[in-house]
C-alpha cells in the first residue's frame, strides 16, 4: 500500500504542471501581474519551508548517529544542489545564446529545472520506502504538493506565451504538459536506484533542497519584484511558507 501511494505520489507535482498548462484555455488576454506575484511569492514561500522541514533537518537527524560533524552532509549537499543548478542555467544561457530567445528556449530552460524537483520528491519517496529514516510518508506529500504549487505558474509561462504567439491552445497546453513529464521520470529512476540512494541519502535531501533555494532565489524572487506592488509578492512568501510549516510540523 506505501508502494502504492508513493507511485501516486510522485506523479503530483507533474498533476501541477497540466494544471498550470490548462488555464491556457481560459486564456484571454495576458495573465494579471498582481496575481502572478502572488502565486510566485506563495510557491517561494512553500519551498523554502518544504527545503528546511522536508528535506535539511532530516538530512542533519539521519546522521546524528554516524558523523561527529552532524552537519557535514546537509553543507556538502546544498552546494553541491547550488553548484549544480549553476550548470544547468549556464548550459541553458549557452543555448539561448546560440539559438536565440524564444518560446521553445524557454521550455528547454523550465525542464531542465524540473529533474532536480523530480530527484527531490523521488528521494523523499525512496527514503520512504526505506523505512528506516526520518522521512514520513505525509511529510513527502507535502514537499511533492509543494513542488505541485511551483509547478502552476511554471506550466502556465510555457503554454500561455505560445497561444499570444498563434500557437492553438491544444498545442500550447500538451508543450506545458510535456515539460513537466521529466519529474516523474526523475522520480523513478531515484526510487528504482533505491539501494544506491539510501547511504546516499543525508546528501541527497540536502542536494535536492539547495537546488530548489537556488530556484527560488535565482527565479522566482526576482519574478516577484518586477513592476510595481512587490509587496503582495512578500506577504505570500510568508503565508506560503508559514502554510508548509504548519502542515510539516502539526501532520509530519
Amino acid at each position: 500500500m506505501i508502494l502504492l501511494y508513493c507511485m501516486l505520489g510522485i506523479l503530483i507535482p507533474f498533476i501541477g504542471t497540466c494544471l498550470g498548462s490548462f488555464f491556457v484555455f481560459f486564456l484571454k488576454k495576458e495573465i494579471n501581474p498582481n496575481f502572478q506575484k502572488v502565486m510566485t511569492g506563495f510557491a517561494s514561500g512553500v519551498m523554502i519551508a518544504a527545503s528546511i522541514w522536508s528535506l535539511i533537518i532530516p538530512s542533519v537527524e539521519m546522521v546524528e548517529l554516524q558523523y561527529k560533524l552532524i552537519w557535514l552532509p546537509a553543507v556538502v549537499g546544498l552546494l553541491l544542489g547550488v553548484l549544480f543548478l549553476i550548470f544547468v542555467n549556464k548550459v541553458s544561457d549557452n543555448v539561448q545564446n546560440n539559438r536565440g530567445k524564444g518560446i521553445n528556449m524557454l521550455m528547454f530552460s523550465v525542464t531542465l529545472h524540473n529533474i532536480p524537483e523530480g530527484m527531490a520528491v523521488g528521494v523523499c519517496f525512496a527514503s520512504v520506502l526505506s523505512g528506516n529514516t526520518g522521512v514520513s510518508l505525509l511529510s513527502a506529500i507535502i514537499l511533492a504538493l509543494g513542488i505541485a504549487i511551483q509547478n502552476i505558474p511554471e506550466g502556465a509561462i510555457i503554454s500561455m506565451p505560445m497561444k499570444l504567439d498563434g500557437v492553438s491552445k491544444k498545442e500550447s497546453f500538451f508543450t506545458g504538459v510535456m515539460s513537466g513529464i521529466v519529474e516523474p521520470i526523475a522520480s523513478l529512476i531515484t526510487i528504482a536506484l533505491i539501494n544506491v540512494v539510501v547511504p546516499l541519502l543525508p546528501y541527497l535531501l540536502a542536494f535536492a533542497a539547495g537546488a530548489m533555494i537556488y530556484v527560488v532565489f535565482e527565479e522566482l524572487v526576482p519574478e516577484m519584484h518586477n513592476g510595481n506592488k512587490s509587496f503582495w509578492g512578500i506577504i505570500s512568501v510568508i503565508i506560503g511558507f508559514s502554510v508548509m510549516m504548519i502542515l510539516d510540523i502539526t501532520l509530519g
